[in-house]
């Protein structure tokens, strides 16, 4: 296997790292190595530093080229991470974008109504359950049409069940990203996502991390739909930045 370059996964929201589980073991057929985290999203006072903690600690043994990807909610942490460790590339997967100064909340309401798809905020988010503590969670009946449309059954019926409440603290509160660090980034967006609006990906790409999206088929959750077609994005990004060689691939 080869050791010179290992991919960090960072879930999204109401996941778990075992999400990552057929991407893993596609770069692993092509002898790269991956640590998925499990970040404490289940927590009520978890904020996005402690998630950056978290990604630090448990990858605190990888002392080759790191390539860091956060999905979804996700994208909120990666940045944090680079801030505190050297990181490679961050590569940012139908994801949130943290804005220095301002929570997720604050972008919604100031000037980022379309952060999230119309179906999102019009037919899915009533459908979610808000608990005593805060934490939100899904009915496990619409996971599968949210998360999962174009997902194997049997992948959309595992990750169904590695579901779990959600803390909120990291959409409301500011982010602790003080500047952006000065590393490569990379965004990838699934055309057909339910979550992230894909206008919204493309648009704010470009304006705050100044690349142009890398784009797939689908919905949000492409390392269950198509692993094989994110591994080869994300190994591209990797070669596209000097990380990797073209035959490494």
């Amino acid at each position: 296997m080869r050791r010179d370059l290992t991919f960090g996964l960072v879930h999204g929201a109401w996941h778990r790292g075992a999400c990552w589980a057929p991407l893993r073991a596609e770069l692993a057929s092509r002898g790269f190595s991956s640590v998925a985290v499990d970040l404490p999203a289940d927590r009520a006072d978890a904020s996005v530093d402690d998630y950056a903690g978290c990604v630090v600690a448990t990858l605190r043994e990888v002392d080759r080229p790191l390539v860091l990807v956060g999905h979804s909610m996700g994208g909120l942490t990666i940045p944090v991470v680079a801030a505190r460790r050297p990181v490679a590339l961050l590569v940012f997967l139908c994801a949130l974008i943290p804005d220095p100064g301002r929570s997720v909340a604050e972008q919604q309401a100031a000037d980022q109504p379309d952060m999230m798809t119309a179906v999102w905020r019009e037919r899915y988010l009533p459908l979610h359950t808000v608990l005593p503590d805060g934490r939100t969670q899904w009915p496990p009946e619409v996971t599968a049409e949210i998360f999962y449309q174009d997902c194997p059954p049997a992948e959309v019926s595992r990750a169904t069940g590695q579901l779990r409440p959600q803390g909120m603290l990291p959409l409301r509160e500011r982010t602790p990203l003080a500047a952006w660090p000065g590393v490569p980034v990379e965004y990838i967006l699934a055309r057909e996502d339910r979550v992230i609006s894909p206008t919204w990906s493309r648009h704010t790409a470009r304006r705050r991390l100044g690349v142009t999206p890398r784009e797939l088929p689908g919905g949000h959750s492409p390392f269950l739909a198509r692993p094989v077609a994110l591994a080869d994005e994300l190994l591209s990004a990797a070669t596209a930045h000097g990380l990797l060689t073209a035959d490494a691939q």
